[in-house]
């Protein structure tokens, strides 16, 4: 289930970010491109659970697990940066807010508020980046490693 609710996350925000122009790199679990693309870096991180509660007859687990989702843009200017990364932070949380159940991946999503910082791409001007929680909440049968 976990990796199910995952890659449906990364489903949904591909598909909802693609009609961005230009559209940024969506990507899961990989390491950043050694040149940021003009329409952004979109990271989504596996993330960790955070919580397991058991549920009795029949033996279940409601699982809490947190994504991460790293943005990074780059721009000639500290504002230009912070309009597209804006921008692609509310479509982020839209395209989550639009299909709660990511297609039945899970029971609920919920993404959380973001971190920001600034960072150094080699060979390129200053970027600006943000981390976004996005808690996925679902249910498993006999384990929780199921």
């Amino acid at each position: 289930m976990r990796e199910a609710a995952i890659a449906a996350l990364h489903s949904r925000l591909q598909t909802a970010l693609a009609t961005h122009n230009p559209a940024p790199l969506v990507l899961r679990g990989e390491t950043a491109p050694q040149r940021l693309p003009p329409g952004g870096l979109v990271v989504i991180r596996d993330g960790e659970t955070v919580e397991e509660t058991a549920i009795l007859s029949p033996l279940a687990w409601a699982i809490e697990h947190r994504a991460e989702v790293e943005v990074t843009v780059g721009g000639a200017t500290p504002a230009a940066r912070t309009i597209l990364l804006d921008a692609l932070l509310v479509d982020i949380a839209v395209a989550i807010i639009a299909d709660r159940t990511l297609s039945g991946a899970v029971e609920w999503a919920q993404p959380g508020a973001p971190e920001f910082e600034d960072v150094e791409v080699e060979g390129a001007a200053a970027a600006r980046a943000a981390s976004v929680p996005v808690t996925l909440f679902f249910t498993v049968v006999g384990s929780p490693l199921a």
